[in-house]
């Protein structure tokens, strides 16, 4: 059924083929097979007549006719129509529409999924926070968007690797370790000035504490810098995993340093011949690769600036074999996207052009009642990960964060979260599986006994429009989960997660699923039973629990 569109796609280019042989593959390539906006207008519509009417110098209506009077008897297509400016309208057999009942329940957990790996290497990485403080909210949207992408992407047939990038060196580090080293003194009673651009909130506190209990030095600085990141390391761990999110491999910034990786990188930019000195400070070539300004990589007191080791560590994931790399980032880290690239360039070893691929995200402001939430007595100036999970359960959080292209801004609304409401789209759609679940347990049946007995049922009975809407609804899925992995965008999914259940509860209110008609009930409790598997699947991929009782 994945292939459906794909498969009505070629009947068409087939057709044209034969009476225009002509014709490019590049032209024919923008042919396409959708879904009517109205249901009336058929089960899927093409615009072959238009893309190639220009071409072949034809009324769009009149080449529309003599594409379909090419086209070859097919068992699935009760008929063609000729509609508008010459869009080709595409009307099923009850018994193709119907099909894809048998195909969700027989399939069960895979529908939707590719049907066999790719053997393509992705590594996706995401959150990536410093261990500086407690995860923010921004950190969940980044957790929830690249949970969801590389599920997709695995769902899809990629070999997916997720993986956090500690950054553990450079001045934020420093800054972390002064500050608790402040927080230390100051417990043991002696007079400290805390540090300009020091880091405050009660985590400093209890870390500075438990130093001391660990009968830690507070004039030891590197011990200091060494426990306060393994803390904080620990805490976040320990969000993510209350957050259902799991990393395949972690990766530490000072490592870049202390393997070479970094002298390593800079030598081979300065061996490409993509580098010069000015200023005491040597710069990249990077307006050769499209940046807007040439950038300094080494400074004139011999630090290097911060894009240097993300080149490096980049040169390790090609070094990895992935042939695909995404970053699920910040919007703030728009600067580094032409700089990482440039400097990935620079040393000419075949990586592509738009190696990494990023998905940059907005911020997220959190609403109580009319007024924003800014902060946490634990985090002092922002408002946890944490939090949020508390407030309103990890389930609420994942699809919140989600639901919104990445680069859109995003209000979460604590108490929408909380509500349990039809306008809360999370307890909307857990709401139309437990009722799945619900009509199963009245009509005494499991999905298992259903799909035992699914040679003998009539899903050509399913002729209602609820019912076509739904069998519409989940054909659609596994075009849905492609195109949501190809534009790495977890959103649609929950979109069509909205749309399959508004169908269903639709469905539930207006129709009868224990009717007298044997066959009738059959045909309807299968569709059911397929409703619910198909939820189950595009929650999974966003990590969120079906409930079967609410």
């Amino acid at each position: 059924m994945d292939d459906f569109r794909n498969n009505l796609r070629d009947w068409f280019v087939n057709a044209v083929r034969a009476f225009a042989p002509e014709i490019s593959d590049d032209l024919l390539s923008n042919i396409v097979v959708e879904r009517p906006k109205q249901a009336a207008h058929g089960d899927y519509a093409c615009n072959a007549a238009m893309v190639l009417a220009r071409a072949l110098k034809k009324n769009p209506r009149e080449l529309a006719r003599q594409i379909q009077n090419m086209l070859p008897p097919c068992d699935v297509v009760m008929c063609t129509e000729i509609a508008g400016a010459g869009f080709l309208n595409v009307f099923l057999t009850a018994a193709a529409r119907g099909a894809v009942v048998a195909n969700v329940l027989r399939d069960g957990e895979h529908f939707g999924r590719a049907k066999k790996s790719n053997g393509i290497r992705v590594i996706v990485e995401f959150v990536s926070a410093n261990p500086t403080g407690p995860l923010h909210v921004g950190h969940g949207r980044q957790a929830a968007l690249g949970d969801a992408i590389a599920n997709l992407l695995v769902a899809q047939g990629f070999d997916v690797t997720r993986e956090f990038y500690y950054n553990d060196a450079g001045q934020q580090i420093h800054n972390l370790a002064i500050s608790v080293q402040a927080r230390a003194r100051a417990l043991l009673g002696l007079v400290v000035d805390f540090p300009e651009n020091g880091y405050h909130g009660e985590y400093i506190h209890e870390i500075a504490q438990n130093y001391l209990d660990a009968r830690g030095d507070a004039d030891d600085l590197e011990a200091i810098r060494v426990f306060a990141i393994a803390a904080l390391r620990k805490e976040q761990d320990a969000d993510l995993q209350a957050f259902g999110v799991h990393f395949d491999h972690y990766y530490l910034e000072s490592s870049l340093y202390t393997d070479g990786r970094v002298a390593k990188t800079v030598d081979a930019l300065i061996a490409s011949g993509k580098t010069y000195e000015q200023d005491g400070a040597l710069w990249l070539r990077a307006t050769e690769y499209g940046d807007d300004k040439d950038r300094v990589m080494r400074k004139a007191d011999g630090d290097y600036t911060y894009f240097v080791p993300d080149v490096a560590y980049h040169v390790t994931k090609w070094e990895r074999g992935f042939v695909r790399a995404i970053n699920v980032q910040g919007s703030d880290h728009h600067g580094t996207v032409a700089r990482v690239r440039a400097g990935l360039q620079a040393l000419v070893m075949g990586i592509p052009q738009s190696y990494p691929e990023y998905v940059l995200h907005k911020m997220v402001t959190v609403m109580r009642g009319h007024d924003e939430v800014k902060i946490s007595k634990r985090a002092g100036s922002y408002v946890t990960m944490r939090d949020l999970i508390d407030e309103v359960g990890c389930d609420a959080v994942r699809f919140f964060l989600s639901m919104r292209k990445a680069d859109s801004e995003f209000v979460f609304d604590i108490d929408l979260a909380r509500s349990q409401a039809e306008e809360n789209p999370v307890y909307y759609v857990q709401y139309a599986h437990a009722r799945v679940m619900s009509v199963l347990r009245q009509a005494n049946t499991t999905r298992e006994v259903i799909v035992a007995g699914l040679a003998q049922a009539d899903l050509t009975l399913l002729t209602r429009p609820h019912e076509e809407a739904l069998l519409r609804r989940l054909a659609d899925f596994p075009y849905e989960m492609r195109n949501a992995a190809k534009e790495l965008a977890p959103h649609q999914i929950t979109t069509y997660l909205r749309d399959l259940a508004g169908d269903f509860h639709g469905y539930y209110t207006a129709e009868r699923f224990l009717v007298d008609d044997s066959a009738l009930r059959c045909a309807r409790l299968c569709l059911v039973a397929a409703v619910g598997q198909t939820l189950r699947n595009a929650l999974a991929v966003l990590g969120i629990t079906a409930p079967e009782k609410m």
